[in-house]
């Protein structure tokens, strides 16, 4: 009887320790990824001639751009692009960042609920010299929680995730941004 009450004090134990180990596997895994499989997936630095203007709303009077050839649409559900942002005085401010949609996907006529709020993430900035540095952190963050991301959520609800339903490849984006939002937009 005493080893089988010994057995169940100790039990709390194991399991506390059980579950301590298990709290930084989010930020093991995370940590576990080398920046140089990132860097060989970075797009060309956007040119000119690539840029496709968006309308991120009257919060800002900078001009906002994509860098077309930039747009990949990813199986894991996605939107890699790159930004690029005018002032009106001629700064810029050039990242590589990622979408991933708010709640749900259409594979055919059936929606899959993925993900509880539209989420970005930064991995890139644009130098002066053209070239990519990597951000200092680089973790999903949710829109809404973030004011200064108006651009992002104009992308999101009119160009990369319309009604919450991910664009289906880089054509489809491409040509939203075009036409200056996605069919799927009611207005």
């Amino acid at each position: 009887m005493r080893k089988i009450i010994l057995l169940l004090c100790l039990l709390p134990i194991v399991v506390f320790a059980e579950q301590q180990d298990q709290k930084g596997f989010d930020k093991e895994f995370d940590s576990e990824k080398t920046w140089a499989e990132l860097l060989a997936q970075l797009p060309a630095f956007p040119r000119q001639e690539n840029l496709l203007l968006f309308d991120a709303g009257p919060a800002s009077k900078n001009l906002h751009y994509i860098d077309a050839p930039s747009i990949k649409v990813e199986e894991d559900g996605v939107v890699l692009y790159s930004l690029v942002i005018k002032s009106p005085g001629g700064a810029m401010n050039i990242s590589y960042e990622g979408m991933r949609c708010a709640s749900q996907e259409a594979k055919g006529e059936i929606l899959i609920f993925k993900f509880h709020n539209t989420g970005r993430r930064l991995y890139a900035l644009g130098r002066d010299d053209k070239t990519w540095v990597r951000a200092r952190v680089s973790k999903w963050e949710e829109l809404e929680n973030i004011p200064q991301h108006y651009a992002q959520r104009a992308l999101a609800r009119y160009f990369f995730c319309p009604a919450h339903i991910i664009v289906k490849n880089e054509e489809e984006a491409i040509q939203a941004l075009k036409r200056g939002s996605h069919p799927r937009v009611i207005q």
